[in-house]
């Protein structure tokens, strides 16, 4: 049976979860990225023989080695047709008082992991001479975050910004083998990686408490009212489906107010608005 194929990185929730099970119902086999092997159990039964689990961590180079040949030897000739790079992490506080670790962790989940589980499987997708099957499609999940630097997570908005820049370079790369990267790039969504991440309490007795306080409620209540993940799902659907879709695609809940009219304002205005928000 021939097979389209795709590989998703960080399928156990939210984004991953919604993407990978919306391609396994347009007739995909996803293999999916979870941590664990309780993960990678429960998602076999809810998903069935159409979901092979690779058990990994982006930061974790033999474990995404041994996942690409895990893949290599099961598609053959029929090759990749995407790949979406979504795993990632989000974790706030002040800059001033967050650890270097934590800061670090942010560059080698959100960038350095995409990057190497991109080059794991690009040779799958067509970057190679002869290549069996058309070539397929890049889908990097990135953030308003990557160009709309909000205060109190700036470990994420860098790491952010780099997979933007990075996925243009690679795109223009890529050329040659009419591999198409793409980038996905939501503002506030209802995923628990905002739960996880904003944990503020620890830096509750630094100057900045009253101004966290603030920040914790407005990323609380954004992802309470924030996008769907099928929203999201849908159009990566979409951009798999088009020969030449946009690069970037900006999915925001009230996306005037919340990313064109800031994305239109000079800096030194979006900083006195951001100042009276938080009534410094």
């Amino acid at each position: 049976m021939s097979y389209k194929n795709a590989v998703i990185t960080g399928v156990s929730t939210g984004i991953g979860h919604a993407i990978a099970q919306t391609l396994i119902r347009d007739g995909y086999r996803v293999f999916g990225s979870v941590r664990s092997a309780p993960d990678a159990v429960r998602l076999s039964a809810e998903w069935g023989s159409s979901y092979v689990p690779l058990i990994m961590d982006v930061t974790d180079a033999p474990a995404v080695d041994a996942a690409a040949q895990q893949v290599k030897k099961l598609i053959g000739n029929e090759g990749l047709q995407c790949l979406v790079n979504n795993a990632g992490i989000a974790k706030g506080g002040p800059m001033q008082y967050q650890s270097m670790d934590e800061i670090e962790q942010h560059f080698q989940v959100n960038i350095i992991g995409l990057i190497r589980v991109t080059k794991a499987f690009l040779d799958m997708l067509g970057a190679q001479e002869g290549h069996p099957v058309p070539p397929g499609k890049i889908i990097n999940i990135s953030s308003v975050a990557g160009r709309l630097a909000q205060p109190f997570v700036g470990a994420y908005v860098g790491s952010k910004h780099a997979v933007e820049g990075v996925s243009h370079s690679l795109r223009r790369e890529l050329l040659q083998w009419d591999i198409d990267v793409v980038i996905v790039a939501p503002g506030a969504v209802a995923t628990p990686i905002w739960d996880k991440g904003i944990q503020l309490e620890q830096y509750m007795s630094t100057p900045y408490a009253r101004l966290l306080k603030k920040f914790g409620k407005a990323a609380k209540d954004g992802g309470d009212s924030g996008l769907d993940v099928q929203l999201i799902a849908d159009r990566v659907l979409r951009i798999l489906q088009k020969d030449r879709p946009a690069i970037r695609h900006a999915l925001v809940p009230q996306k005037f107010k919340n990313w064109t009219l800031p994305m239109l304002l000079p800096h030194r205005l979006l900083d006195r608005v951001i100042r009276r928000m938080f009534g410094l």
